[in-house]
Order: C-alpha cells, then sequence, then structure tokens
C-alpha cells in the first residue's frame, strides 16, 4: 500500500468507535470490526490516523482488560498497517481509581513516508519529534503528552460513578498544528424521561458538559489551534418530538407500577386496524412496528430531530451527515443492519471541527471522494455502535501561520 506525500496534501483519518461490545465477545465481533477498519485504511491510504475509542473494555472491564491489550497489539503488528512505522496508543485502563477512570483510548498510526510530524507535550510546553512505537496505559494522569479530564460528577448526580470524560492531544502535521479530541458524553438513563420533555433532560447535561470541553481546549493556557472533536456525544433526536410524528394517529396507554405509581410503560396503539400496537416504551426499551424508518434514505429524514448540536453551531461544524443513525445495533454477529429495541436509533457518534479545522481541510475542484464522513462496516456487525470516519487532505502549508508564529510550538 504504498503511500506517497504528494502536493495535494496530506492524507488524515480520523476515526471515532465505542468499543465496548468488542470485548464481549472479542472471538467473532473483534475480527469482522478489525477487518473492515483494515479495509478503510485501504481505501483511504492515509498518512496520518487517528481512533478514538470509548468503553475500552466494556461493561465488565475488569474481566476484559487482557481482550484490550491483545486488541492493541493486533493493531500495531498486523500486515495492513505495517506501513505505518510509528504509534502512540493511549489507554485509560486504571480502572480501580474511580474519580479518574473514563475507559477512553486513543491511536495514532503515522505512515513511513510522513516525515514532518511532532507531538505537543503540555508540560514542557513544545513539540516533540515522534518516531517509535509507545503505549501507555497506567497512569495517563502523568503524561504530559495528553490532556485527560473526566467530567465532575454533579454534572449527573442521579448516576453512580460515570466513564464520561475527554483526552486531548495535538500533533504538528506537514507545519499545520491541530488539536484532536475524544470525547464521551452522558447517555439517556431513562426512554421514559427522555420523552417527558422537549428537549429532554439529558440533553441539557451534555450540554452543560460540551461547553465545558470546549471552554477547556480554547482557554489561556495554551495557544489556540484548530481543533477536531470526534467520538460518542450521545446526542439523541428529540425523543418527545420523534414518538409524536411516529405515533401521529395512535392513542397512548400509561401503565404504571403498582408500588410506586411512576409511569412503568407506554404503549402507543392505532386508532382502527385492531387496536396495533405500534410503539412500545420503557425506561430500556423502544420497540417500533417499523424499524425501516431508521433505515430507508439513511434515515436522513429524522436529521431534522437531531438539534443537540444546533446550540454550538457558531463554535463547532460538522460536514453533512448521509449514513444512517450509528446506534443502537444489534451486538449479534450475524445482523449487519439491524437495530436493537432498546433506544431510538440516534447519531451518537460524530466528528465535529472548529470553523479554523473546517479550513485545513484541502477540498479539490471535481473530486467530490475528496472528503468523506462515513460509517464503518454498514452490512457487518460491528458491535452496537458504527464507528464513523472523515477522511480529507491537509492542504500543503494549510497551518503554517499558527504552527511557525507561535512560541508554543517550538519543536525540540
Amino acid at each position: 500500500m504504498a503511500v506517497k506525500v504528494v502536493a495535494q496534501g496530506t492524507g488524515v483519518l480520523l476515526v471515532t468507535a465505542n468499543v465496548g461490545s468488542l470485548f464481549e465477545d472479542p472471538e467473532n465481533l473483534q475480527k469482522l470490526w478489525l477487518r473492515e477498519f483494515y479495509q478503510t485504511v485501504h481505501t483511504h491510504k492515509p498518512h496520518f490516523i487517528a481512533l478514538h475509542c470509548q468503553e475500552v473494555g466494556g461493561k465488565n472491564y475488569e474481566a476484559s482488560m487482557s481482550h484490550v491489550d491483545l486488541f492493541v497489539k493486533e493493531l500495531l503488528s498486523s500486515d495492513a498497517m505495517k506501513e505505518y512505522n510509528r504509534a502512540r496508543v493511549y489507554l485509560d485502563e486504571n480502572y480501580k481509581s474511580l474519580e479518574h477512570f473514563t475507559a477512553l483510548g486513543c491511536c495514532y498510526f503515522l505512515h513511513e513516508s510522513l516525515k514532518n510530524i511532532h507531538q505537543f507535550d503540555f508540560k514542557a510546553k513544545k513539540y516533540k519529534k515522534v518516531t517509535g512505537k509507545e503505549i501507555y496505559s497506567d497512569t495517563l494522569e502523568s503524561t504530559p503528552m495528553l490532556e485527560k479530564e473526566k467530567f465532575p460528577q454533579d454534572y449527573f448526580p442521579g448516576c453512580k460513578w460515570s466513564r464520561k470524560g475527554f483526552i486531548r492531544t495535538r500533533w504538528s502535521v506537514a507545519d499545520c498544528a491541530f488539536d484532536l479530541v475524544n470525547i464521551h458524553l452522558f447517555h439517556d438513563a431513562s426512554n421514559l424521561i427522555a420523552w417527558e420533555t422537549s428537549p429532554s433532560v439529558y440533553s441539557g447535561t451534555r450540554q452543560k458538559a460540551m461547553g465545558y470541553v470546549l471552554d477547556r481546549i480554547s482557554d489561556q493556557r495554551f495557544e489556540k489551534v484548530p481543533h477536531f472533536l470526534f467520538g460518542d456525544f450521545n446526542f439523541r433526536l428529540d425523543s418527545k418530538l420523534v414518538v409524536e410524528i411516529l405515533c401521529s394517529s395512535a392513542t397512548m396507554q400509561t401503565i404504571r407500577a403498582a408500588d410506586t405509581n411512576e409511569v412503568d410503560k407506554l404503549i402507543f396503539r392505532e386508532v382502527d386496524n385492531d387496536r396495533k400496537v405500534v410503539l412500545q416504551l420503557e425506561k430500556k426499551l423502544f420497540d417500533y412496528i417499523n424499524q425501516d424508518v431508521f433505515r430507508e434514505n439513511n434515515g436522513i429524514q429524522h436529521l431534522e430531530y437531531d438539534r443537540e448540536l444546533s446550540v454550538f453551531k457558531d463554535r463547532l461544524h460538522e460536514l453533512q451527515i448521509s449514513f444512517p443513525p450509528s446506534y443502537p445495533y444489534s451486538e449479534d454477529s450475524s445482523q449487519g443492519k439491524q437495530y436493537m429495541n432498546t433506544r431510538c436509533p440516534a447519531w451518537c457518534d460524530r466528528i465535529l471541527m472548529s470553523y479554523s479545522a473546517k479550513d485545513l481541510i484541502l477540498k479539490p475542484e471535481n473530486d467530490e471522494k475528496a472528503v468523506v464522513y462515513d460509517n464503518i462496516g454498514p452490512n457487518v456487525c460491528m458491535g452496537d455502535h458504527k464507528p464513523v470516519f472523515l477522511s480529507f487532505r491537509i492542504a500543503a502549508g494549510a497551518g503554517k501561520p499558527i504552527a511557525n508564529k507561535h512560541k508554543c510550538c517550538v519543536v525540540q
């Protein structure tokens, strides 16, 4: 897979993947996942790969961390990645430290043809040349090559210790400086609570955490550079509005718990047609009669209910989505397109960027495939989340005014 850094710029592949499912079934899912990931690398032939993972180790991380090490070893030693002769892997595996553990993993791979690449040391405040392959997995808090934070517990007080947070690294590629932020925001704990208000209380929690991250990565401690944020944002469709549309001609039956009188279940039935059940809603059940509405035309007719990012439209840009909702897919390794009936399908996994980062992306005329924003493994099981990727090229010298101007960009 010969890759040359030529006039059209440096090829970059950004991938976000919630990999929790892979460690529940490493024999089947992991092999499928890696095959599709390698195929994406082969298709786009990037010079620089950034893979941001969430839920490293899965739900039972204490028992699954050994699978994580094998997964990373496979990535670093595989034949498909042999031309990537430098790598940095940062794995938050310290699950015994509840106040710090985020289960985030960041993997960066550099092609042998890429000569001018440096990584920022946040402690020394200067760039260092990247050589060899290194893995960091114990205490990322003491690693000066990244910033890691877990969201304060009071951001989600109704939850036990959550694993939500972010990791930031800073890179200089072809004289172009930028931040890469791996992020995992809070989920919807209950479909019933999400349905109660528009927007939901959970979207407010995510908005608060997102604002925190954006403020942290653009504060005065370091020079500002373009940034790409990619991870599991857990953005959901506006549940109340979606249910209204899906069940516009249905009547609602409310079932309450006998002991607490709290709503336990909502059943939406057609007015006629033998009062056929259209939708059943419980805390962790979203059972709609026709899943195809989320697959037909890649479900993009539902994007109008994807509103959580609109709050940040002045600070963040996203390319046009043309792939189906990335979550919650079936974890059955024989099912590639089936959604689980646990949550309303949504575009949880995204790649966002500052407007200054958008300006780095080279868009040659007459080449529609120069920039690709899509999912990985559309037809095979990749776990409950489909990975999402952005492939693009950085124009030669696009970041020179940034990289050469500031004292923070001294190269060691």
